[in-house]
């Protein structure tokens, strides 16, 4: 729909935003009411008609309070000075959304493919700046338990799947307003509603010609989720070394009937660096040796300058002295501090005493099983946030991905959820299986069409065992990427010259 289009009254459209805010968070975990994502910028949207630019920036910085208040509420366990900062901060681009929005109606543009585009290409830009990013809350997560959606991201990965649902948002907007219209608007009522048939028949076209993948094997895993403590560890428990103890001692539960090819022990389980730790080293050594496997365990190495890397060690069945992987898309403000000496004031930064040293490039490790070497690509807590890593390992060879996390600061708190809606999207958009390991959980197995197989529990001490199959071959996303941010550029071009064109 093009053209002017009168602006709703003033006083509800700060209302309706806040509406699409906790609408749309509503779709995510731990509500995942998913469907709801189709209709919950609906108000924003409206809000948005016929705003100027300063307008429609107020209004999207409602609605992404509001969305982001909910969605990561977690992050005010570390107190509201983390809270406040980061959801203002997230809002911003929900600031900037808006603003161009209020741009396109200037032009007298209100095309739902152009909002669309707008949106999509403002998520890109967040989960890239500042500090790498952070592409939590983009919209396509919402519909990680739908099979559909997840379809559509192995053709054009989650902003794809977004894409696709603000434009929807913005036809069913258009529709209703033309049937309230009646008969004046049967031409935009025909427009939107062949422009929803046609998004249902995309995304039937996308699920029925779902990417074929091959089987190359299968991996059949241990994961050791060893933390039952919802609190700090005290002093004694951290003196006696609870976690590394904990895990090892759920691992060496486990018998060598069970014929593993994979054992992980997640992030952070490992309290010092096991080359140089000779109990840490023997232990797992002995491990590998005993179950005939591959072993993965998640702690911490010394980098220059003081740092640190956060760090898998991996053994290979010999028990031989463990290769690595650095962890290398760090959590700003969590595993580093931008800025330290200008922010010093902040006591609350005490808690990062010390900063982590980013990784610089990804490892395939094979992993033998009966039928042969199996590719691995490892991604570290945050890195499964990123599909461009996850990506970058499926065009290398990997047949599988494992991600390794320490959610535990989040306690109870749907952060491990969302987390693991994240790495369903990933295996999707990859076509590969996930194998995500956490600390205290989310534990899970997810096949290479993003179906979650087996999960754990939150700080339930236990192992999880399982089967996933791996897979070769490459889905459109990975071959080609975010084709969809192209596409975007395109339809704000279009919408741009259409706008020269009228008087």
């Amino acid at each position: 729909m093009s053209g002017p289009v009168p602006p709703p009254p003033r006083r509800p459209r700060v209302v309706a935003s806040a509406a699409s805010g906790v609408l749309l968070a509503l779709a995510f975990p731990p509500f995942d009411l998913e469907l709801v994502a189709v209709v919950a910028l609906v108000p924003l949207l409206w809000a948005w008609r016929g705003a100027s630019p300063r307008r429609a920036a107020l209004y999207g910085f409602v609605g992404g309070v509001a969305f982001f208040g909910v969605l990561v509420y977690w992050t005010f366990l570390f107190g509201p000075i983390a809270f406040a900062p980061f959801v203002l901060w997230l809002s911003v681009w929900w600031t900037l959304t808006g603003a161009a929005v209020g741009l396109l109606n200037s032009r007298k543009v209100a095309w739902g493919p152009a909002i669309a585009a707008v949106w999509v290409l403002a998520e890109a830009a967040r989960a890239r700046w500042p500090f790498g990013g952070f592409s939590w809350g983009e919209v396509g997560y919402a519909f990680h338990d739908i099979p559909v959606a997840r379809s559509l991201a192995s053709w054009g990965g989650v902003l794809g799947v977004s894409f696709l649902t603000v434009t929807a948002n913005a036809l069913i907007l258009q529709a209703g307003t033309a049937w309230r219209q009646g008969a004046r608007s049967r031409r935009s009522l025909t427009v939107a509603g062949a422009g929803l048939a046609g998004l249902v028949l995309c995304a039937s076209a996308a699920h029925l010609a779902r990417p074929a993948l091959s089987t190359t094997g299968q991996l059949r895993v241990a994961l050791v989720q060893g933390n039952d403590k919802n609190r700090h560890l005290t002093p004694a428990e951290i003196e006696a070394r609870y976690l590394p103890r904990n895990h090892l001692r759920l691992a060496g539960a486990i018998s060598p009937d069970e014929r593993l090819d994979l054992v992980v022990l997640p992030e952070s389980s490992l309290d010092r660096d096991p080359r140089t730790d000779a109990f840490l080293d023997a232990e797992l050594t002995n491990l590998a040796r005993r179950l005939d496997t591959t072993v993965l365990a998640g702690g911490d190495a010394p980098a220059p300058g003081g740092r640190k890397y956060n760090t898998t060690f991996v053994y290979g069945p010999s028990g031989r002295l463990p290769t690595t992987y650095r962890k290398r898309h760090l959590v700003p403000f969590g595993e580093f501090v931008p800025w330290r000496d200008r922010l010093s004031f902040i006591s609350a930064l005490d808690a990062i005493p010390v900063d982590y040293a980013a990784g610089r490039r990804g490892t395939l490790f094979g992993v033998p099983t009966p039928t042969g070497r199996r590719p691995v690509g490892i991604l570290i807590c945050f890195e499964s946030a990123f599909s461009e890593l996850a990506r970058g390992y499926a065009r290398a060879g990997a047949e599988a991905l494992v991600v390794s996390t320490n959610n535990r600061s989040f306690g109870r708190s749907p952060n491990a959820a969302q987390h693991l809606a994240i790495g369903q999207m990933r295996a999707a958009e990859t076509g590969r299986p996930v194998i995500q390991a956490g600390i205290s959980g989310i534990t899970a197995l997810v096949d290479a069409r993003g179906q979650v197989l087996a999960r754990t529990s939150l700080f339930d001490p236990t192992v999880l065992i399982g089967e996933v199959d791996t897979t070769a071959g490459r889905t459109p996303y990975v071959r080609f990427g975010p084709w969809i941010l192209g596409v975007c550029v395109l339809v704000l071009a279009g919408a741009a010259g259409t706008a020269r064109r009228r008087p």
